[in-house]
């Protein structure tokens, strides 16, 4: 498996970025996942690298951005967590800081996670920060750059969030066809299939596209 890709996760601690390492550590197609954290995490695979930095002084853990084709970000907190200004700087400057790193490298691909109604101009916090953070990141002409927007993620969070839970649980029931809702490991089979998919466009070129719900659910291969 030398001669496969070599991808780097952010965010592997969450439900979405463990399923995109567990999906990249099955796949043939990559010989290598480096896992860029703050922490060692509980992943066994000789596939896996961890590399432990400190998001405050990104730059000064440059090589761990070296010599990856792709890069996969499900990097996030919340507000509850980090307050506002935390969660502004997780969701969006982290994540954009990360980006420009490994496009500098010479990355050829970034697929990010963000959620349904991502908007700049929104007066809501969180979807006013997720759309910044896709308008940053687009700016770095990555030559394949897809976003992917999930609605009400379905998974199980090691901390407990009794309404989420309630909300999950409602959801997994009422919203059989997945409108509204989806599954964490449907998030992250999309995203490792993307990755996969065509041809990089010509030198010059970018490709950059936006995956809805019911795209991110076409995309999949995991069923329900």
């Amino acid at each position: 498996m030398t001669d496969g890709m070599t991808a780097v996760v952010l965010g592997g601690s969450g439900e979405v970025g463990k399923n995109i390492v567990k999906q990249l550590v099955d796949n043939t197609a990559f010989s290598k996942v480096i896992l860029i954290t703050r922490r060692m995490l509980d992943f066994s695979s000789d596939k896996i690298e961890q590399k432990i930095v400190d998001f405050d002084k990104l730059e000064e853990h440059k090589d761990a951005f070296s010599n990856a084709q792709v890069g996969f970000c499900a990097l996030g907190t919340t507000r509850k967590k980090a307050g506002a200004a935390g969660f502004v700087k997780v969701d969006r400057d982290y994540v954009a800081e990360a980006a420009k790193l490994l496009r500098d490298q010479g990355c050829q691909q970034f697929h990010l996670v963000t959620s349904g109604g991502s908007n700049k101009d929104s007066l809501f916090l969180y979807m006013k920060t997720k759309g910044e953070v896709e308008e940053l990141i687009k700016e770095m002409n990555f030559p394949k750059y897809m976003i992917y927007r999930p609605n009400m993620l379905l998974g199980n969070r090691e901390e407990p969030r009794p309404l989420e839970y309630i909300a999950q649980t409602t959801l997994r029931c009422l919203d059989r066809y997945r409108w509204g809702s989806i599954e964490v490991e449907r998030v992250a089979a999309a995203m490792v299939a993307k990755a996969l998919e065509k041809p990089l466009p010509e030198q010059n070129d970018v490709y950059m596209k936006i995956l809805e719900n019911a795209d991110i659910l076409a995309a999949s291969k995991v069923e329900n």
